[in-house]
């Protein structure tokens, strides 16, 4: 009866209920957070993983510019469910250059974390220009307009260093490189081995959408063919494992 009583005092006095719920979302705050002062990294480093190429980098702007994380969700949870269709699940360090972060909230159409590779540019190139044609059902809008957008490199330099500010190990001979290698990754008759130096040959060369010339179509492919393909997760094991 005694306990009944005191719990009865708080509930209601209304400045004391406020008082201890800030006494205890404090301390849980205070839990929760003052370890990671004590960590040198909270997201464990994986072989593999890299910065945008610049071409990359242009496709993922495009892809924000769209509003495609409106739909599609990039962050696979680790549910059976989930892994089994989408694959493995996401890594924190996947979404480590990405500002912001492409999780999403909302799944109109599947996961597009470990889409890459999983189809054919010539697929995503008539998937995004006239999404029925492949999938019957689909409410997805047309981007057949991005074809026809040529790139310039006017604004390239200025977006690596920009990144570069928010912590994407973006190097100087990166961001001197920039408009080449922009060109360069949709022009597999170019000397590319100086972009692979740079990013890895994880860089897929290539022209993307089959046309003359650097397109944002050629852009939004190239970063749609890059997700989930930077870890290999055949070899990849678990700090929890090792």
């Amino acid at each position: 009866m005694s306990l009944f009583n005191k719990h009865k005092a708080v509930e209601t006095n209304a400045s004391l209920l406020l008082a201890l719920s800030f006494v205890v979302v404090t301390v849980g705050g205070v839990v929760e957070i003052a370890p990671l002062f004590y960590l040198d990294n909270t997201i464990e480093k994986v072989e593999g993983m890299r910065p945008y190429t610049p071409l990359e980098l242009k496709g993922r702007d495009i892809y924000v510019r769209e509003g495609c994380y409106v739909c599609h969700s990039q962050m696979i949870r680790p549910l059976r469910d989930e892994v089994e269709r989408y694959g493995h699940y996401s890594l924190a360090v996947e979404s480590s250059y990405d500002h912001p972060f492409q999780w999403g909230s909302k799944r109109t159409g599947p996961d597009l974390a470990r889409v890459g590779s999983r189809y054919s540019d010539e697929w995503h190139v008539d998937h995004l220009t006239d999404p029925r044609s492949v999938v019957p059902v689909s409410i997805m809008p047309t981007y057949g307009f991005l074809s026809d957008v040529k790139i310039t490199e006017l604004d390239i330099e200025a977006l690596l260093k920009t990144h570069r500010m928010v912590g994407v190990p973006y190097t100087d001979e990166m961001i001197e490189n920039a408009a080449a290698d922009l060109f360069v990754q949709a022009d597999p008759d170019a000397d590319y081995d100086g972009l692979q130096e740079r990013y890895s040959e994880s860089a897929q060369v290539r022209n993307f959408d089959g046309q003359d010339g650097v397109t944002e179509m050629d852009a939004l492919v190239a970063y749609l063919q890059m997700l989930g393909t930077l870890v290999d997760f055949s070899t990849f094991t678990p700090v929890a494992n090792r």
